[in-house]
């Protein structure tokens, strides 16, 4: 390297500067501290995830699915392992998508997203959906398109899977633009109700809007309605 060295013991050395790793990550930093929020930049779509196996059918709220390949035609999502529908893609094999559109009501969000399909049937009396030719369920309300796949490959990551899988079938429903996470945020999900000022301090995610009483937030919490975690919440004062 022209004469440059690498001191593993104190850093990197270049144009004649030593320069401790440990200050570079610090510098990479906000304050000394990892600003979270740039997560929140990332480009997500949303998707009501829906399976089914032995006469139980259930779905959720995903907002990670993308085409890994054209030739075959894949797909991959990541489910969040907590979740019902998690388990049945696992066991059965087969999922589907129905990719949101702009055109959709909080309603669909709270439906999916904030009960467990473990303790109520999603789709006891719910009326915007069909059967694909798959057997599962997909929506039709709120939602521009569907994809059916089959599994081909899981990936273990911790809190989710990523499913890797082969398309079988899809159809476009509508050409209202798809939702994203940032329009969801913006247009969709409900600004919190103005009320007056105790000074109390909670913690609210900012995926649901759940409160969280007290003034330290569990660093493992998870939000009870959403199953997020307490990196989604913010503190806020009322």
């Amino acid at each position: 390297m022209h004469g440059q060295r690498i001191n593993r013991q104190s850093g990197i050395r270049w144009n004649g500067k030593v320069l401790d790793d440990k200050i570079c990550v610090k510098q990479r930093r906000n304050g000394g501290k990892m600003d979270k929020k740039a997560m929140y930049k990332l480009s997500y779509g949303l998707f009501v995830l829906t399976s089914g196996m032995d006469g139980k059918d259930s779905g959720c709220i995903i907002n990670t699915a993308q085409q890994v390949t054209s030739e075959p035609n894949r797909i991959s999502i990541a489910v969040n392992q907590a979740n019902f529908t998690h388990d049945l893609v696992k066991k059965s094999g087969k999922f589907n998508i129905s990719i949101i559109s702009q055109a959709a009501e909080f309603a669909l969000f709270k439906h999916f997203g904030f009960q467990s399909g473990r303790d109520v049937d999603k789709f006891a009396a719910y009326e915007h959906c069909k059967r694909s030719a798959n057997g599962l369920y997909y929506v039709t309300a709120g939602i521009n398109s569907y994809i059916s796949a089959t599994v081909e490959k899981e990936v273990d990551l911790g809190s989710h899977t990523l499913f890797i899988a082969s398309v079988d079938d899809m159809e476009v429903l509508s050409d209202t633009p798809s939702a994203t996470y940032e329009y969801y945020q913006s247009s969709i999900k409900p600004k919190p109700a103005q009320t007056a000022s105790t000074g109390k301090t909670v913690w609210r995610c900012t995926v649901c809007g759940y409160i969280y009483e007290g003034e330290e937030l569990p660093a493992d919490y998870i939000c009870p309605l959403c199953k997020h975690p307490a990196s989604d919440f913010e503190k806020v004062t009322q």
